[in-house]
């Protein structure tokens, strides 16, 4: 097996993953056969929602790791392969790939299990390039992101004494942390390292069921009041270093609702269902993990082309041009939902990874639709909504 392995220059990487690489056995519950050997695992995802924001100029800025056993598939390699990544490769052939299994049930609710060891990926695993990313996605528990943060910002601060990066601001200013928690430790025990975890990152995104779970209630809804002032009590704790982060809750065919102490973004999914009933969504798997490592991409994308499409659409919509002004210093914020609302589109029109290909030279075509095409509809739709009903879509406080 060739050995995949580019080597970015100090401070060129945007996007880094602790999320790992699985090959994935699927249950649907009855409703369709299952299926095997399918690219998955959270960090497989959250890759590929980055690249999608990341598009082929910026492709190698996007960093990961892929731990491969005796069993890996050849052409799991060529799909890799083909996004063009920063991908490093470890093969041990003394092992097998890190698999697990996937069981749907009705209401989006999902079970997950191993069927071989897994191999977690640590900071003292990522190279020094990797190290100095502007941004990192997370899939863990509470006190493992704690650690996780620590230990990456302890070396940069290692790398800058010791001159490592291009420069001093490179390391010196903090990345963007958004954590994504673990959904088997969303339970009212972990309450209190939740809370903790989340003055740590800049970003944090349980989906609506695992905030109900951590809470003990069953699930969370916008229209609760139970649900808002859960939403209030997170933001008087704290999110970030400096209390200004993001609690974005992904709510699957709701879409997602982003809160700051100063601001409300509620934006729809991308698939709306149809008149007839009919619906473009075949496998929510990865979907969550997409959504933010878009999100995560999309916060250091600004002036590249899906901003510039997002930007053109919503040039003359006075709502969204006053809430900008309140959107602080996470001003990319927004759009980089978009972005990541649209990647996560892609994600579940089929099972495992959407399909890459190229038409004309450099036209990346995903599902055989341009990336920036479906961001400037999507924004289209979005503008509509927004003159009808602003409130809904955009609060300030």
């Amino acid at each position: 097996m060739a050995e995949v392995k580019f080597s970015p220059q100090l401070g060129n990487v945007e996007f880094c993953t602790l999320g790992m690489f699985i090959l994935d056995d699927i249950d649907f519950g009855g409703a369709r056969p299952g299926v095997k050997n399918i690219i998955g695992g959270a960090g497989s995802f959250a890759v590929v929602g980055a690249r999608l924001v990341a598009g082929l100029t910026h492709a190698r800025s996007v960093s990961w790791i892929v731990d491969v056993g005796s069993d890996f598939p050849s052409d799991t390699l060529a799909v890799i392969n083909s996004w063009g990544t920063d991908c490093v490769i470890r093969e041990d052939h003394r092992r097998l790939t890190t698999r697990a299994w996937n069981g749907y049930h009705p209401n989006e609710k999902r079970d997950f299990k191993y069927l071989t060891p897994k191999l977690r990926l640590e900071p003292s695993m990522l190279s020094d390039a990797q190290v100095l990313s502007q941004t990192f996605h997370m899939v863990c528990s509470a006190s493992r992101c704690i650690s996780i943060v620590q230990e990456i910002m302890r070396r940069r601060e290692e790398l800058q004494q010791a001159g490592r990066p291009p420069s001093a601001t490179h390391a010196s200013n903090r990345p963007i942390f958004v954590w994504e928690p673990v959904p088997d430790l969303c339970t009212p025990e972990e309450q209190e390292m939740f809370f903790a975890a989340n003055r740590v990152v800049d970003v944090v995104s349980p989906n609506h069921l695992e905030l109900g779970m951590m809470f003990d209630q069953p699930g969370w809804t916008e229209e609760s009041e139970d649900s808002q002032k859960l939403v209030q009590k997170i933001l008087d704790s704290g999110i970030g270093a400096d209390g200004n982060g993001y609690l974005v809750i992904r709510s699957g065919k709701d879409g997602s609702y982003a809160y700051s102490k100063s601001l409300k973004i509620w934006l729809p999914a991308y698939h709306q269902p149809r008149p007839e009933g009919a619906t473009a969504v075949l496998d929510p798997t990865g979907a969550g993990n997409s959504f933010l490592g878009a999100l995560a991409q999309g916060m250091v994308s600004a002036g590249r082309e899906p901003f510039q499409a997002i930007e053109s659409e919503l040039a003359h919509a006075g709502e969204w041009k006053e809430a900008k002004a309140s959107w602080g210093q996470f001003q990319n914020l927004p759009m980089a939902l978009i972005c990541a609302t649209v990647a996560a589109g892609f994600v579940v029109e089929q099972i495992g990874v959407p399909k890459l290909t190229r038409s004309g030279g450099e036209r990346e075509l995903w599902n055989e639709a341009e990336f920036t095409e479906r961001v400037r509809l999507y924004t289209q739709r979005l503008t509509r909504t927004l003159k009808e009903s602003p409130q809904r879509h955009l609060l300030t406080n």
